[in-house]
Order: C-alpha cells, then structure tokens, then sequence
C-alpha cells in the first residue's frame, strides 16, 4: 500500500475509534513499529492527528468536531455508554435528551421504553424516538442549527422552564481533570444551564476523548450532576472528587450497577 494511502486511511480509523495504538496500526497494515511511526509524524505535522504516549488521537482545538465525523467517532465506547445509561431509566418517567451523538445513542436505546414523556431540542432524537408509540416526544422549538439538528434560543429555553423532568441527560463537548464540563456554543450553554435546574436527577454520557478535547465554555461540573456515564475509567483524582460530591460514576456497560441505581430511585 502506497504510503499516503495509509496514512488517509490511519485518519479514518483515528475518526472512528477515538484513540489508536502505534501497535495496532502496524497489526492492522502488516507493515512495521517504525513505519507507522513515521506516518504518525507526517500526520502531526501537517495538523490532521495529534501524537499521544503509544498512539495517536484526532487534533485538539477550540473549534468542534464536523457532526458526522463525531457520529462515528468512537461508535462502541457509545453504544456501551448508552446501554449503561437506559438501563438506569426506569419507565413511566419524564426525561429531557439534549444536543450530541451519544445523547442520541442513548435514544435508540430507549426504544422498548414504556410510558415516557421525552423532551427535546434534538431533532435527531426525536426522529430517533418516532417507533417507540409509548414515549411521547416533546420538541422545544427554537433556532435550528442545521449542521446536528439542535434547537437552540431563548424559544428553546422558555419551552425547558415550562418543565420539570425526572431525568436530565446531557453531553458535552470537552471535559477537564478538575470535573469542568465544557463545550463550543455559548448559547448551547445556556440551554444546557436551564436543562439541568429543572431536572431531578441529571445524566452526562460523554466518553473518554471529552478528556482529550479543550472547548472554552462552561456549562457546570461533574458536582452539578448525579450520574456521570463513560466508557474508560477517568483519572484516579477525578474520581476521588466525584466520590466526595456524590457523583456516581458508570464505566462501559455498567447495566447492573445502572439498574441498581434506577432500582434505589424508584423506592426512594
């Protein structure tokens, strides 16, 4: 295989899984340690990836992700987060599902859900949500943003005040090692703020690359929330943190453990 040939393809594979190993890629092309490496050089230099310990990772900025290139990028760790995740949501319940992939994940996971009132300013998710005809589907209205199908705007905030949800579940677009969560669009922001004050209990699904991201908004903390929903153990300070805030903390498909946590809900 002709060298810029692997290299377009080692983008791809970066895009779909997140994180990839130096060892992995020369698995993967039968070609050797050092080759891949100096493919990963050539990469860095000219912006498309960025070099981590062992690997590599799609560049980090203060610009997002083009939204199909997120659709897939880290397609399983979402998939295992969105399972863990469902399986914490009891039926008969009043959920609000916000902007990003892996909230729409958790979506179509939903769809053997009974009796639900799902709110939302994701057109995707209500799209997603049209089979499952015991899950009502509220839209909030607002701005469209064309590029994900988000509903953003002072309609979008005054349609959240209206409510208050038994479940939040949120995304982001970058966390930090202190539990900031973070994200691009200001005014997603201020969508997010108001989701997770009329919410009871609130959910972030984000996976481990949220960890590798910068974005330069705040929308709260990993203290703000109650569950927190991921697919790669986070750093051993962070969890420390989340433990004496009294944020749980599900890795993968925890669905015992998020059953257990909907179980205590229900009798409390």
């Amino acid at each position: 295989m002709a060298q810029t040939f692997r290299q377009v393809e080692i983008v791809d594979v970066i895009r779909r899984e997140g994180k990839i190993t130096v060892e992995s890629l020369a698995d993967r092309f039968d070609v050797t340690l050092q080759t891949i490496r100096r493919d990963l050089s050539d990469l860095a230099e000219a912006g498309k990836i960025e070099r981590v310990h062992g690997g590599a990772i799609l560049p980090s900025g203060t610009a997002n992700i083009a939204y199909e290139q997120r659709r897939n990028l880290n397609y399983e760790g979402k998939l295992e987060i969105a399972r863990a995740c469902a399986a914490a949501l009891p039926h008969d319940c009043s959920v609000f599902i916000n902007l990003g992939t892996t909230t729409e994940a958790v979506a179509r996971e939903l769809l053997s859900h009974r009796d639900m009132l799902v709110v939302t300013n994701n057109m995707n998710v209500a799209t997603i949500l049209i089979p499952n005809d015991e899950c009502q589907v509220i839209v909030t209205g607002g701005t469209l943003r064309r590029s994900d199908g988000g509903l953003i705007g002072n309609l979008t905030t005054n349609t959240i005040e209206q409510f208050k949800f038994d479940y939040a579940i949120i995304g982001c677009s970058a966390l930090d090692h202190e539990g900031d969560i973070l994200d691009f669009d200001i005014q997603e922001v201020g969508v997010t703020q108001h989701i997770i004050n009329q919410a009871r209990d609130v959910f972030l699904v984000a996976d481990h690359i949220k960890f590798q991201r910068k974005a330069p908004a705040r929308i709260g903390s990993l203290a703000d929330i109650e569950c927190f929903f991921t697919d790669e153990p986070i750093p051993a300070d962070l969890a420390k943190a989340c433990e004496a805030w009294g944020t749980e903390v599900f890795v993968g498909e925890a669905d015992v453990d998020a059953a257990k946590y909907s179980a205590q809900q229900d009798v409390a």
